[in-house]
């Protein structure tokens, strides 16, 4: 991931960028994460205090990243997710509402506003992204009472992005997100019925349209310091929004 730095003397702002791919297949054995982080300085002069970010999936740390100082960080950059989705010998059931709890923690050691950037989609064996295939079949239930807001305008059918409006204090950990994730059992109904006759008879075939596909879902984090929020989230996001005057609450505009 590259951006472009920019300079906003005394606006002070630091980004760190957490993405995860969940991969789903038919086992949890083919489950994997790969997470990485992004970390811009936007001020030209600034005093460097650590900001860090941890991703969880049902109250426990997937991974995390903290800055330390020097360019230097700790954590863990990759992470294995949805580990205990299925039970044993258990296989994957469309229509099903499996425990997904995504909320994230600052790990840092000073006061920020985070964002989150959910992105889903279908693949083929190979990697290949579908775009015929519905990413709305991929349901992550998301809740959006307790402090989370969807920004609609920047959101798309594959593409929500959600804003924590609460600044989350060093130490804490913001409210789930998401509670559930389930695969629409209409995916089973969209199916091909093929008839071939031979001497022996017919026979009949049914080709399953999401056959041989995989969901894919990125989880994409950002951590902005609470300090000029206003200017800060700005120059990190690219958006406008409104922040309170003792900078522990915003929303967009």
């Amino acid at each position: 991931m590259k951006k472009k730095k920019k300079s906003f003397p005394k606006k002070p702002a630091l980004v760190l960028t957490a993405a995860a791919l969940l991969l789903v297949g038919s086992t949890v054995g083919s489950t994997r994460a790969a997470l990485t982080y992004y970390s811009e300085n936007y001020s030209a002069q600034m005093n460097m205090q650590s900001i860090g970010v941890s991703l969880l999936e049902n109250d426990k740390v997937v991974s995390s990243r903290d800055y330390v100082s020097n360019n230097e960080w700790k954590g863990t950059s990759e992470g294995t997710l949805l580990t205990n989705l299925l039970g044993k010998d258990e296989t994957f059931t469309p229509g099903k509402k499996y425990n997904e709890a995504i909320s994230v923690k600052n790990s840092g050691t000073i006061d920020t506003f985070v964002r989150v950037i959910i992105t889903k989609s279908w693949q083929d064996e190979e990697g290949n992204k579908n775009t015929y295939l519905s990413p709305d079949l991929i349901e992550l239930n998301f809740l959006t009472a307790n402090g989370w807001q969807v920004a609609k305008a920047q959101s798309t059918k594959e593409r929500t992005v959600l804003y924590y409006t609460k600044a989350v204090a060093a130490g804490d950990t913001t409210p789930a997100l998401s509670d559930t994730l389930r695969i629409n059992p209409s995916i089973a109904s969209d199916v091909t019925k093929h008839v071939t006759e031979s001497e022996k008879g017919k026979t009949i075939t049914y080709t399953y349209k999401y056959n041989g596909y995989t969901f894919h879902i990125d989880a994409e984090v950002d951590a902005v310091q609470t300090h000029n929020a206003k200017d800060a989230i700005k120059s990190a996001w690219g958006v406008d929004v409104n922040v309170s005057d003792d900078e522990t609450t915003m929303s967009l505009q």
